[in-house]
């Protein structure tokens, strides 16, 4: 499997574009559920392109955007130069460099399922200040919903070089494990994109597990997607639809027994 902090190194033009942002309930959920308010300070984990990191940028907090990988961080920083509360920091969730005790909220966006998570989980307990919390967030595709789903979950099936593997479904029973011996609790919200065929490709192309332009199976892959494409659009536009998944809780406080 391809070293999770180089995967998405020549993805970041297309994630940039076509990868879904969050409901804005996300933020909401926080406020009424963890007491986020503004002056929340906020540690973003994996956060990539910054598309988790602007949700709360716009909410006025300050936060830290930590990153592994370059090109992405440098997309983020690009992104997000408006904002002067961003800090954009070259760190992994088991190494964040981030200080003792000095977040309220810990972020991992489509990114838990990259993390070592026993060090991660040492990690996060480290940098959060008491009474602190863990939110692990994903955009789930729906996969069945649809013809044209069950269609795009076959090609992926067929195409993707290691899809089965790094599917970020699969990690579902790890979250009980993450937070133990806390509790968590789980929010779902819809979510949905619509694409033409050109901001379609661009989303196929921006996941790590799908081959690269120079993989024998490309060009075929790209003929079963417009195939897939005219079979199912309305008006020129197919829908992704998305649950997205929003776990919460606390890590137990320091000095606790076990």
């Amino acid at each position: 499997m391809t070293d999770p902090l180089t995967r998405f190194s020549t993805r970041v033009g297309n994630y940039v574009k076509y990868r879904p942002t969050y409901p804005p309930e996300t933020v909401q959920l926080l406020k009424d559920c963890c007491g986020l308010n503004d002056s929340s300070l906020i540690a973003d984990i994996g956060s990539g392109t910054g598309i988790s990191s602007e949700l709360f940028l716009r909410n006025s907090n300050s936060l830290f955007g930590v990153e592994p990988n370059e090109a992405m961080r440098t997309a983020a920083e690009q992104l997000l130069a408006a904002y002067p509360q961003f800090v954009s920091v070259n760190g992994t969730a088991e190494a964040t460099t981030l200080a003792n005790n000095s977040v309220d909220f810990i972020v991992a966006a489509q990114a838990f399922h990259w993390f070592d998570q026993d060090e991660a989980k040492r990690e996060f307990v480290r940098i959060l200040r008491p009474g602190g919390w863990v939110v692990l967030i994903w955009n789930e595709r729906l996969l069945d919903t649809s013809a044209f789903l069950k269609g795009y979950e076959d090609l992926l099936m067929r195409f993707g070089v290691d899809y089965q593997q790094v599917r970020h479904e699969n990690v579902a029973s790890e979250i009980a494990a993450f937070f133990a011996p806390e509790k968590f609790e789980l929010k779902v919200f819809k979510n949905a994109q619509n694409f033409d065929f050109a901001s379609l490709k661009g989303r196929l192309l921006s996941s790590s597990y799908v081959p690269e332009a120079t993989h024998p199976t490309f060009n075929p892959m790209l003929a079963k997607l417009e195939e897939l494409f005219e079979a199912n659009q309305r008006d020129g536009k197919v829908s992704f639809d998305y649950e997205t998944k929003i776990y919460f809780g606390h890590f137990m406080k320091r000095n606790e027994p076990d």
